[in-house]
């Protein structure tokens, strides 16, 4: 956790000290104070902060020469405070990333910093005042194993860590040739299936390496650049070089020639271009467990969503781009890529009862799945997301004798998705070794207020002591964090990120985190997803357009007949569609958009509004705030008098449908809107953009980073929904005044979506990411070792006693173990249990 000198030398106020004209502020200061310790023990978020205070000062004059002093300069930057009288503690955050305490007493106003560990203890003794003062209280610390690894310094630098390694390593390689000799260590290392690749024994130094470079650089430059590497190849064994430089002469010679750059004078640059033409991956795992993982049939039951679509579409781009590196590598190497996930006996109509699945649209890709165990055998039933903890450590070890048998050995890199898969990739990198990177999606403390400290209250249905616990396991065994937006590791200059809440947080009564994760450590990268471009597509491709799917479109547009699918109707269809597609949720803010409309009757008049979320009938949810949304749906609808002028169409989840849709309403030259509260990433602003659809989206989260406002589309305030309305008003005037305006906006969206948002950007940074993180690694080893055996002692002391608290299902009839459920392949169950056998 980063800190800076913001409130070094501040005071509050100065009392017998002041002059005449300070003594009114010093009174009113001294006045809120007492009303912060009015009732007690307690904490205080910012508005409430700030309530209180203009509830003591009331006059507009008065509170704001107190907030141009120094309490107005330390609540600006206040997140929360603790009380415990006569002290108020502040955790102050004068940048993303940046944390400070501070102690104030209410008796004479003085400032003292205080440690991450003494503001935790404030809020411990809120909630259980003999722990906090328990000198012998859990205390965990995985900074203190931080300290030989450099950090990034600069708040706009997070999430930039694959760079600052490679500039790292670049420093740490430069002067003598002798310094690069980890680059040749690992060069020898390399291999595949025990064949060696790049180089072998005879270039065991950086002094013949280089040597072997330069001749190697004469004799290629005769050589035709389209000659094939089977050409030259025994020249080249001869001078100690083994496969994997690439497969032309040309492709080889600027392969060696920038390695030979970086022995001579390492640049981050050049170094990141070689790492990225290794021969490092060849096998990845990816694991999601909970919920229920398939290619059909599974979006909307239990614990299942958004993240089944990500990975798949991850897996079909990692899929194409390992393809196309082993070729230009010269390799004649199959890939492998398994999506691991739970096996679950009752699959509820879905193929999630079917071991191996092979994935659409790929050729060596496949889902496995393992189910999980109890001591009667093969659970058979659906387990919620927060329940999943006692069945992990069992299908680690399951999971892990599957994969070696499949993939006839280890993985290169494993990448976990949420809290269970995160902590089963950390589990399983560790035993074997391997590479691991981790991608939260959504982490769930973020989601609960004060979810931390009143875990207690919590823990019986969440089990968050159990998840927060394995969330900052995960981070902290993780070689890399994969994140698809600064916001969601840092948050913005008012709101800290999601990781950034755990970068020091108490359970009181059971652990203080005093340094959980540092959001400045070179492990956090943004690589921002895609949508599937066969599926969204520019609505101009016209050759492309599923044009089978206009009739039902047309219907469900503009119909006049209300059914169980669509309901209101557009009386002028001439004019463009302003739209929206989300969850009935309040963070979504459908109904929101709703009303903006409903009182701008310039918007009204020149656009209709189509809605697709929900049901309509509340009966039909089983969410009470879903249903409270469509109650209040229905009621504005009706307020507004928005008939003729709204079509609400019920949730829609065929989504080569949803991208004609898209493209349907482009037709129209209409908007799409997203004017969520908050939204961690947007990727319907990513599929409406690649569709062509100019995006007004909020500028709460993700869809800040993805659009450039007035350019590649629109940031809207989505709590100012008069701003908001006029901006879209706006943006439709000018387009009636330029008849360019809505194609300039649409061919800039999508030229934004193809320089930053696709999965082959995504795909080509992930498996850099896994290159360079591999070597830093083995640089790093002595260190991650030592990292890794806190970790194991924190998992072992404190998670498994934690897991044990948690109810395994005994009701249920079990499925007895059979022999015929495990997959084997008969050439490598030998070696493969000699391997686990070692492992556990």
């Amino acid at each position: 956790m980063a800190s800076s000198a913001v409130l070094k030398g501040k005071e509050l106020a100065k009392d017998d000290k002041a002059d005449d004209a300070l003594r009114p502020s010093s009174y009113h200061v001294k006045r809120c104070f007492a009303k912060y310790l009015e009732k007690g023990r307690r904490i205080i978020k910012l508005h409430d902060l700030m309530e209180e205070m203009e509830h003591v000062i009331d006059d507009n004059n008065e509170r704001n020469q107190v907030l141009e002093g120094n309490l107005g300069f330390l609540l600006s930057f206040a997140q929360e405070a603790a009380v415990d009288p006569p002290y108020v503690a502040f955790a102050v955050r004068p940048n993303p990333g940046v944390w400070e305490f501070v102690r104030v007493s209410s008796e004479d106003l003085s400032v003292e910093p205080i440690t991450s560990t003494d503001y935790l203890k404030f809020k411990e003794s809120v909630y259980d005042e003999e722990w906090a003062n328990d000198e012998n209280a859990f205390e965990a610390d995985f900074g203190a194993f931080d300290f030989p690894f450099p950090n990034l310094t600069l708040p706009s630098s997070i999430g930039n860590g694959l760079h600052f390694v490679s500039k790292f390593l670049t420093s740490r390689f430069s002067g003598k040739l002798t310094k690069t000799q980890p680059i040749v260590d690992y060069l020898l290392s390399l291999n595949h299936r025990g064949e060696s690749l790049m180089i072998n024994d005879t270039l065991s130094f950086a002094a013949k390496l280089q040597l072997a470079l330069v001749v190697a650089d004469g004799y290629l430059s005769a050589l035709p650049k389209d000659a094939p590497y089977q050409d030259f190849e025994p020249k080249l064994n001869e001078w100690g070089f083994e496969r994997g430089w690439g497969d032309t002469a040309g492709r080889v010679k600027e392969t060696m020639g920038t390695l030979s750059e970086i022995l001579q004078a390492p640049d981050s640059v050049n170094l990141d271009k070689f790492f990225s033409r290794v021969p490092t991956i060849f096998n990845v795992v990816i694991f999601s467990i909970h919920g229920y993982f398939g290619q059909a049939d599974v979006l909307g039951l239990p614990d299942t969503g958004g993240q089944v679509v990500y990975i798949l579409d991850q897996v079909r781009a990692l899929e194409a781009e390992l393809l196309f590196r082993i070729k230009q590598q010269g390799l004649n190497v199959k890939p492998q890529i398994l999506v691991v996930t739970r096996l679950i006996p009752d699959a509820q109509g879905t193929k999630c009862n079917q071991e191996l699945e092979p994935i659409i649209d790929t050729k060596h890709s496949n889902i496995l799945r393992v189910p999980f165990h109890t001591d009667k055998g093969i659970l058979r039933q659906w387990v919620s997301r927060f329940d999943i903890y006692p069945y992990l450590e069992r299908f680690t070890q399951d999971a892990t004798a599957k994969i070696l048998n499949l993939m006839e050995g280890k993985p290169d890199l494993i990448i976990g998705n949420y809290t269970d898969g995160n902590l089963v990739a950390s589990l399983m990198a560790n035993k074997l070794r391997i590479t691991q990177g981790t991608i939260a999606h959504a982490l769930e403390k973020t989601k609960y207020e004060d979810s931390d400290v009143k875990w207690k209250e919590l823990d019986p249905k969440y089990h968050f002591s159990c998840q927060f616990m394995a969330d900052t396991i995960a981070m902290n065994a993780s070689d890399f964090i994969i994140t698809s937006t600064y916001q969601e590791i840092a948050g913005s200059k008012d709101r800290p990120g999601q990781y950034e809440s755990h970068a020091a947080f108490t359970l009181p009564g059971l652990c203080r985190v005093v340094s959980g994760i540092n959001v400045f450590d070179p492990k956090f990268n943004i690589a921002a997803p895609g949508a599937d471009q066969s599926v969204y597509f520019p609505y101009t491709d016209r050759d492309k357009r599923l044009t089978q799917f206009h009739p039902a479109i047309e219907d469900l547009l503009y119909s006049r007949v209300d059914t169980d699918e669509h309901i209101g109707y557009l009386e002028n269809r001439r004019k463009p569609i302003i739209f929206s597609m989300a969850r009935l949720d309040v963070v979504k803010n459908l109904t929101g958009l709703v009303e903006w409309y409903g009182k701008n009757q310039r918007l009204r008049n020149m656009v209709n509004l189509v809605i697709v979320g929900g049901f309509f009938d509340p009966l039909k949810s089983k969410d009470r705030e879903e249903m409270a949304e469509i109650r209040k749906m229905h009621d504005l609808v009706e307020k507004y008098q928005l008939k003729g002028q709204i079509r609400w169409i019920a949730a829609q989840t065929d989504r080569h449908r949803n991208g004609e849709l898209y493209r349907f309403i482009a037709d129209t030259k209409g908007a799409f809107v997203q004017p969520a509260l908050y939204e961690a990433f947007g990727l319907t602003v990513i599929e409406a953009m690649n569709c062509g659809l100019p995006t007004f989206a909020t500028n709460q989260g993700g869809p800040a980073e993805i659009i450039v406002d007035g350019m590649s589309g629109f940031h809207i305030d989505p709590h100012n929904g008069e701003e908001s309305s006029n901006k879209i008003a706006d943006f439709f005037e000018k387009c009636l005044q330029d008849s360019t305006y809505w194609n300039g906006i649409s061919a800039a969206g999508l030229q934004r979506i193809n320089e930053c948002y696709t999965w082959k950007i995504y795909a080509n940074k992930m498996l850099n990411m896994g290159s360079i993180y591999t070597f830093w690694r083995r640089v790093n080893n002595e260190q991650k070792e030592a990292k890794q055996r806190y970790i194991k002692m924190f998992y072992n002391l404190l998670f498994k006693n934690l897991v044990k608290t948690i109810p395994v299902p005994s009701h249920e009839p079990q499925q007895p173990v059979s022999k015929k459920q495990s997959v084997n392949k008969q050439g490598t169950s030998k070696r493969s249990q000699s391997g686990l056998q070692s492992l556990f």
